[in-house]
């Protein structure tokens, strides 16, 4: 049956759909040994040969869902023109790649979803999604109940406000104070510029959750694989779709 070859190299775990995109029109896709390289076009993946980037792929490959606790200090590409360790580099034993859902800063800790499921990782992305991510902030100074109210009902970046947020206090010190956010929206660096904009600069940034996941008591460094019932909750997330493609059973 043919497909979309955008759906196709997603589901087999090379690339996210968008990325998929991206190589056709930069010709990477070749079809039954022809270059492909306009958007729209089909191939049956039971019967034609497909090649990306000279690699040829498999559409019912296995799938690997993986929850790993990002340290500081790493960059979330698969490579790093500047030579700085990724987050691959953490990633041992698979023998699948697996490849980021999303990003966390080069300064930023915590939880972070890896995957080689494509059409997943295009469902929880979308901007449409509105999956919530939840993170700890150190920031500097103390803040008062006004400026956690302006960061819950939103604070314009770039002339557009964010969406509302859900804030607490956590804790304080003599001159700063630890304050949870969970946010709906992923713009760059959203967290870190809304503090600043409140007059809270962040110091220290850490995500603790995405959507059902839940970074728990994983040590930074480490990672594990997703349970079945969390993958089935990702899946219930964000984007509706029209169907769930085959993937292997969740290691423990």
């Amino acid at each position: 049956m043919e497909e979309r070859l955008q759906k196709i190299i997603a589901r087999a775990g090379v690339a996210s759909r968008r990325k998929a995109e991206a190589l056709i029109l930069a010709g990477e896709v070749r079809v039954n040994g022809r270059v492909v390289a306009e958007l729209g076009s089909k191939a049956d993946p039971a019967r034609d040969q497909i090649r990306v980037s000279g690699r040829l792929i498999v559409a019912d490959a296995p799938r690997s869902y993986l929850l790993l606790h990002k340290p500081a200090g790493y960059v979330t590409t698969t490579h790093d023109p500047e030579g700085r360790p990724t987050v691959l580099d953490l990633i041992h034993g698979m023998k699948e790649r697996v490849y980021p859902v999303g990003r966390l800063d080069w300064d930023t800790s915590g939880l972070l979803l890896l995957t080689n499921d494509g059409e997943l990782t295009h469902r929880l992305t979308h901007p449409s999604s509105q999956v919530p991510r939840t993170y700890q902030a150190k920031v500097e100074g103390i803040p008062d109940p006004a400026a956690l109210q302006k960061l819950a009902r939103g604070v314009p970046l770039e002339g557009k406000p964010t969406l509302p947020a859900k804030v607490r206090l956590l804790r304080k010190g003599p001159r700063h104070a630890w304050i949870e956010i969970t946010l709906t929206e992923g713009r760059h660096r959203q967290v870190r510029r809304m503090a600043e904009a409140v007059g809270h600069p962040v110091l220290k940034l850490h995500r603790v959750a995405l959507g059902p996941l839940a970074l728990g008591s994983l040590l930074p460094g480490r990672f594990r694989f997703l349970h079945e019932k969390e993958i089935k909750r990702l899946w219930a997330m964000g984007r509706p779709a029209k169907r769930q493609p085959a993937r292997r059973s969740a290691r423990s």
